[in-house]
């Protein structure tokens, strides 16, 4: 992302009361204070997380970087500052809501049930939630894992899935819940766990930096779709309209499927491996039509 940055490690004092990241909506707080301030992600390969030199890169943060450009353009900010916030799958909506962060730049599932509590932008990705495990492991599919300890990442999407499974198909999975993707992938390296499910996008993701990639594979049906977005407070129209206009202009002009290229079939850092992770036609049509609809 090409501006500025602050880094911060998130502590109690940073914390800001919601009427206070609520008075005059998000543009006023931003004018007023100086600094724009983004949640990111440390270890969401290939849309947020730290380079060798502990730099935030990747698909959504430079979908972030073209929002914060258009900020500074709106408020004639060229010098603003810009705060990176690590969240993780716990704290990341609720850090938007009181107002610690303007813009979450992650991979965060528009849902029915979140939006109650934060609004979303258009969509930025499509992903299916599906399997990683050790190919020498006999699991192909979902049925595979019964009676078996499956990772999942704490607060997601994902892991509300697993759960129903496991009861709806009475399973007996042993369900580990991680606190990050990091922890979940070497949950499943480490033997401790036969299976992890995530986003297939995130997997490929975590393949991308292991050397011993070739001993895995992705696996097994998916069971959900999910639109990720970029996450901003409710009831703020006038942000959430530059967003979304932002958005459109990457998305219509080519530059979003530019940056598929870039992150998802191209080498990326730290290893220089290639994801191959091709464009599916789902995201192809949310790029055509843009659209905050959720899958579920």
């Amino acid at each position: 992302m090409k501006f500025p940055i602050i880094s911060l490690i998130l502590c109690a004092s940073t914390v800001l009361s919601p009427a206070f990241a609520q008075e005059g909506g998000t543009l006023t707080k931003i004018k007023k204070n100086g600094v724009m301030t983004l949640g990111v992600r440390e270890s969401a390969i290939p849309f947020s997380y730290y380079d060798d030199n502990q730099h935030i890169i990747g698909y959504s943060a430079d979908l972030c970087g073209f929002v914060v450009d258009a900020v500074k353009k709106k408020l004639n900010m060229p010098n603003l500052m810009v705060k990176e916030i690590p969240t993780t799958p716990q704290n990341r909506l609720p850090l938007i809501i009181n107002g610690t962060v303007d813009l979450e730049c992650g991979s965060t599932t528009n849902n029915l049930a979140r939006e109650k509590q934060v609004a979303f932008s258009d969509t930025t990705f499509v992903i299916a939630t599906r399997l990683l495990v050790r190919k020498n492991s006999g699991i192909k599919d979902f049925p595979d894992l019964t009676g078996k300890n499956v990772v999942t990442t704490a607060g997601t999407t994902p892991e509300q899935i697993l759960r129903e499974m496991n009861h709806k198909n009475n399973m007996n999975m042993n369900i580990i819940s991680a606190k990050d993707h990091a922890e979940s992938w070497l949950t499943l390296k480490g033997g401790r766990a036969s299976g992890f499910f995530i986003d297939d996008a995130l997997l490929y993701g975590q393949l991308a930096k292991a050397k011993d990639r070739n001993e895995y594979e992705v696996v097994g049906k998916p069971q959900s779709f999910e639109a990720y977005a970029l996450v901003l407070r409710k009831d703020d129209p006038e942000f959430r309209s530059l967003v979304n206009d932002t958005l459109q202009q990457v998305m219509k002009s080519g530059k979003a499927a530019e940056l598929y290229a870039k992150w998802f079939t191209s080498s990326i850092p730290p290893k220089g491996i290639n994801l191959n992770f091709p464009l599916s036609d789902a995201l192809r049509d949310a790029y055509a039509h843009p659209n905050d609809k959720p899958f579920q």
